[in-house]
């Protein structure tokens, strides 16, 4: 057994490891550059507990490790070998003996860096030569509460937004100009990546993870990927990163069975097995894999400055049998199916993060009807402080894609979202998951003609824009796309050719801006006093009418939204104000590729109650049609 001083690593580091408390074990695992006494060299630590022997082959000793036999440290399941004249650049995987006696080639757990895929081997990293230039965003982020401020996010695909060919891809580098340029330009404030950590397969869009620490070579070096996040900064844009801690893939190089056992993945096989993915559930009772994985989201933030993480399929880790069939069924200690390890691990998850990142995103992508999902712990609490609103996501796009003269028996899909709008810190998100596998692209799941599925579309996007909560496009929405996304081919940027295409990106982008310039959308989205409606009940004309408060309650909007494919004149909506209530956006807008050659840029209110207030305006509702109007806000806003 070697002595851990001796190389550098800490004692208590490992005991800490092993008790699950190492919340940056990635400073002590992996491959570190390091200077030992006067030897320039390479330092290896890696968590087999179970195996017999570990060595280090690569590059350097033309991958035969036999000369590189690393030793055990302790006892504590860690094994380490410091090896001289070794550095960046180099390549490296373990070959590990299995008690059986027999030998595995595995990549590195820790890895900074990786083989571009289908190579599977490690990279030895420097990840310290890379100087920030995001002071003043750091600051900035400081200083505010998302909460109380809009939050546009951008998902993105990098591999497929735009690319030069076939498994061409831009790198991190070239994103960072053209990408991020584009999303400023758009108005966006943040970006969501979808994961980048290391995959083997395209095809499972990065949501298979081998790597938790190395970022996909795909798209280039881990200096180069520092300088997309940088710029997103300097642009004023935050950076989410989709993390997977559910699961992890099957591949051999990977984690599944690291040192011929299940230390990642537990031993109970039912609870380990995720069928529906063809992958291995995390066990997160483990102590050393809470360290693994608590520090993997600190890393992120820590060596990246990625300034949150979209946690996916919580709903699959909390419920032990999420999409399993019976024979896969297990239960907890109580009778239950609720998985108490993955709960409690969440909840030390968000306490971790907060405690070193208290301005940190930790969004749950949830599916379930789990409480208090983003209340914090010490209230029972998972500790989120966003959630993927799922059920108006799944609501509205059931509502959308009806026939519009069957809408009015469906009036309930619009509405029932503010039942609970409000019991938890919502993203409205319009995801990447709803325009796959034949779910058919937002465009072409409105019904109609080709003008009445772009004017349903400016009319969904409206009523999305102006619904409390923070909101989520992925790419490609923003041009109306008629196909599905299609991974493997670049975004359908040809269509900005065509004029409804071209119409629909700069109504999204005037969208984009009067969200931003409304500070009633974004102020008080957690607060149920910022919401109020106006006409709920029209369910036989399909409208619906409601308002947004800022933390000025003189200051608010009103949104109009006319889902039938009727035309309703001289419409009387019910206000709280006397005075001018002037037009910030209309759907119809021929700017927009609508109907209207003019728009009636403000509505003067009558003294006539209706809809419960003493006062009232008259508007135009065309078919399919969405009005914003503003009051309290100063100048005239107008968008043309």
């Amino acid at each position: 057994m070697v002595n851990a001083a001796s190389i550098g690593l800490s004692t208590r580091d490992l005991y800490l490891f092993n008790k699950g408390d190492l919340f940056h074990s990635y400073r002590t695992f992996g491959a570190h550059p390091i200077r030992l006494g006067d030897e320039h060299g390479v330092r290896f630590a890696v968590w087999a507990p179970n195996a017999r022997q570990v060595r280090v082959a690569g590059s350097f000793n033309d991958w035969n490790g036999e000369g590189h036999a690393m030793e055990l440290v302790g006892e504590t399941g860690v094994w380490s070998l410091f090896v001289p004249e070794i550095g960046a650049g180099d390549l490296y995987k373990y070959e590990i003996e299995t008690l059986e006696g027999n030998w595995l080639l595995k990549s590195d757990p820790f890895a900074f860096g990786a083989e571009r895929r289908p190579d599977t081997a490690s990279l030895i990293t420097d990840l310290t030569k890379y100087k920030w230039r995001d002071e003043e965003w750091q600051r900035r982020k400081q200083d505010g509460s998302p909460y109380h401020e809009s939050m546009l996010i951008y998902e993105v695909h990098l591999g497929s937004w735009k690319n030069k060919g076939k498994e061409q891809f831009l790198t991190y580098e070239e994103l960072a100009g053209e990408l991020v340029e584009y999303v400023a330009g758009m108005g966006y404030t943040h970006i969501e990546l979808l994961p980048i950590l290391e995959h083997p397969l395209d095809q499972s869009w990065g949501y298979q993870v081998t790597g938790y620490y190395a970022p996909t070579s795909r798209y280039g070096s881990p200096e180069q990927l520092m300088i997309l996040v940088d710029k997103c900064h300097e642009r004023g844009i935050g950076v989410i990163l989709d993390w997977v801690p559910c699961h992890f893939c099957k591949d051999d190089h990977g984690l599944r069975r690291f040192d011929g056992t299940p230390i990642y993945e537990g031993t109970d096989w039912k609870r380990a097995e995720k069928p529906i993915w063809g992958t291995l559930s995390f066990d997160f009772g483990r102590t050393e894999v809470q360290s693994f994985l608590i520090s993997n989201a600190i890393f992120w933030m820590d060596v990246y400055h990625i300034d949150g993480l979209r946690v996916d399929a919580v709903a699959s880790m909390i419920d032990l049998n999420f999409d399993k069939p019976p024979e896969l069924h297990t239960f907890n200690k109580h009778g239950g199916t609720e998985n108490t390890d993955a709960i409690r691990f969440l909840k030390r998850l968000n306490e971790t993060v907060f405690h070193y990142y208290p301005d940190a995103l930790m969004i749950a992508e949830d599916s379930s009807a789990w409480p208090a999902v983003t209340s914090p712990t010490y209230m029972g609490g998972l500790g989120f402080n966003f959630k993927w609103n799922m059920g108006w996501m799944n609501d509205m796009l059931r509502y959308i894609e009806l026939e519009p003269n069957e809408r009015m028996h469906h009036h309930n899909l619009v509405t029932f979202s503010l039942v609970y709008a409000f019991s938890e810190n919502y993203i409205l998100p319009l995801s990447h998951d709803e325009v796959v596998h034949g779910k058919r692209s937002l465009l072409n799941k409105m019904p109609g003609t080709y003008e009445q599925k772009f004017a349903q579309l400016r009319l969904f996007y409206g009523f999305w824009m102006t619904h409390p909560g923070k909101k989520l496009l992925f790419m490609g929405g923003e041009l109306g796309q008629f196909d599905e996304w299609k991974d493997a081919e670049m975004l359908d940027w040809k269509l900005l050719q065509y004029p409804l295409h071209h119409s629909m990106q700069q109504y999204v982008k005037r969208l984009n801006t009067v969200y931003a310039e409304q500070s009633p959308l974004w102020e008080r989205d957690c607060d149920p006093g910022g919401f109020e409606w106006i006409d709920v009940h029209n369910a036989a004309q399909s409208v619906i009418v409601f308002m947004r408060r800022s933390h000025d309650c003189n200051r608010f909007t009103i949104t109009i939204c006319n889902f039938s494919y009727l035309h309703h004149g001289q419409y009387r909506i019910g206000v709280p104000e006397r005075g001018n209530y002037r037009t910030v956006l209309h759907s119809e807008d021929a700017v927009y590729g609508g109907c209207l050659q003019e728009v009636q840029q403000e509505a003067g209110s009558s003294d006539i109650p209706w809809h419960g207030r003493e006062y009232s305006i008259e508007v135009d509702l065309p078919p399919f049609s969405f009005q914003l109007l503003s009051f309290g806000d100063g100048e005239v806003n107008i968008p043309y």
